[in-house]
């Protein structure tokens, strides 16, 4: 069996962190198994739907990383939906309703001031229908049996259809609702699993007759549990929290990779810089079911710390023609994002104004120009020169790096001295030393 799987959004906004979480991982188990993941525009809301959104979510799927295999539009399926749907009301699996929200309301509260649950209520077959109303359809669910299946992440799901009211599936006005087209898309795509949030789970309920209905095995289903922001709720801000501001932020796509793969499992957050230890390691038995925290710092620092490991050719043609790969190397360990490297460009080549130094770092410094024209450049300078500045003027430690880091780079703190001197020029090097 080849595993496909498939992301489904609607384009009536951008992709935010929580449904590009479920993406990736439908994407990370179709290239486990070697198989094909599709991408599904769920557009059946025309009004809401907007090209810009369609070309943004491919847009941000290929930023990420997420090739996908195909491509499918439910707004290009309709005639299939006529199909399928004509089939289920012949075999009598979809049938006419009438009452309005209003009337439906006011039986629901009802229902719930009688203790009841607020379940639909079938018509009788004889009962009257009312002219000159065109009815929306319903998906009649088979009270005989439970609804069962066994969860990637769950584990073993039961409802009672008893307890479930039957879904509305098709509109007054002929438009499609979420539910019937969803299940008649993955039959046709052939999906054989379903990853999504387990705010699906009561949907899958009933889906799960609806392929049956149309003589279908349904896939396997993997419910991970949501995001939440640092406070531990839903929150709005995660809901908009888009792939734009995190560019913009700085963040390298495979940290955000990194850090939503991981995110509600057991397994380690780690600062890698391929997605082939987390597609290796995937598995949704290692899902938990405690809701999963999504933290703006947390994603800040394995962005730091996966730069600290990413090679010079994979950001060279967004770094300064000033820095080159050896220039990367060393400052990699200081920067937060690759745009703040930019800021390192002027440090090794100029123009560059040395802050003024205190009165008691003159003698350091005028020690370290004075020494600085005799060392051999390419042989260590950094050591060379502390020593001969130590040894002529007796300051150590803090005294004696801390002036010299300053003029030489205007910073209190930043790379390690002995790897970057070498690659600032001796002569703008001398200079700086010579502002005392």
């Amino acid at each position: 069996m080849t595993v496909i799987t498939r992301f489904a959004p609607s384009p009536t906004g951008s992709l935010h962190v929580g449904n590009v979480r479920t993406a990736l991982h439908n994407w990370m188990w179709a290239r486990k198994h070697g198989g094909r993941f599709l991408l599904r525009i769920d557009d059946t809301d025309l009004e809401r739907s907007k090209e810009e959104y369609v070309e943004g979510i491919r847009a941000d799927l290929a930023w990420l990383g997420l090739d996908i295999d195909g491509e499918e539009r439910q707004s290009a399926r309709f005639a299939l939906y006529d199909v399928e749907f004509e089939k289920l009301k012949a075999a009598g699996r979809v049938y006419a309703c009438y009452e309005t929200p209003e009337e439906l309301e006011i039986r629901r509260k009802i229902l719930l001031s009688r203790g009841l649950p607020p379940v639909y209520e079938r018509k009788p077959a004889d009962a009257p229908v009312p002219d000159g109303v065109a009815p929306h359809w319903r998906f009649r669910l088979d009270q005989g049996a439970p609804i069962e299946w066994t969860d990637l992440i769950r584990g073993p799901q039961h409802f009672d259809p008893k307890t479930m009211s039957d879904p509305v599936v098709r509109r007054a006005d002929g438009s499609w609702l979420y539910l019937l087209p969803s299940v008649i898309d993955d039959i046709a795509m052939g999906i054989t699993h379903v990853v999504r949030g387990e705010d699906h789970v009561s949907n899958t309920a009933a889906q799960i007759q609806m392929f049956q209905a149309l003589g279908a095995t349904p896939p396997a289903f993997a419910h991970e549990a949501l995001l939440v922001g640092t406070e531990g709720k839903l929150s709005k801000r995660l809901g908009s929290l888009g792939m734009a501001a995190l560019r913009e932020n700085g963040i390298e796509p495979i940290a955000l990779v990194a850090l939503l793969a991981r995110l509600g499992t057991s397994d380690p957050v780690e600062p890698v810089t391929s997605v082939a230890p987390l597609i290796e390691a995937i598995d949704f038995a290692r899902f938990g079911r405690a809701p999963a925290r999504f933290d703006d710092a947390e994603l800040a620092l394995l962005n730091q710390k996966i730069l600290h490991h990413t090679d010079y050719h994979a950001v060279a043609p967004r770094l300064p023609l000033a820095i080159d790969a050896a220039r990367w190397n060393a400052i990699r360990p200081n920067l937060m994002t690759v745009a703040e490297a930019a800021q390192w460009a002027p440090v090794f080549d100029g123009p560059f104004a040395p802050p003024v130094p205190d009165a008691a770092d003159r003698p350091v410094l005028a020690a370290a120009a004075a020494t600085a024209a005799a060392l051999d450049w390419d042989a260590d300078p950094w050591h060379a020169l502390t020593a001969a500045v130590k040894a002529a003027t007796g300051a150590k430690g803090r005294a004696l790096f801390l002036p010299l880091r300053r003029a030489l780079t205007g910073r209190d703190h930043g790379p390690d001295m002995a790897e970057l001197l070498p690659l600032i020029a001796k002569d703008q090097a001398i200079a700086r030393l010579s502002i005392s």
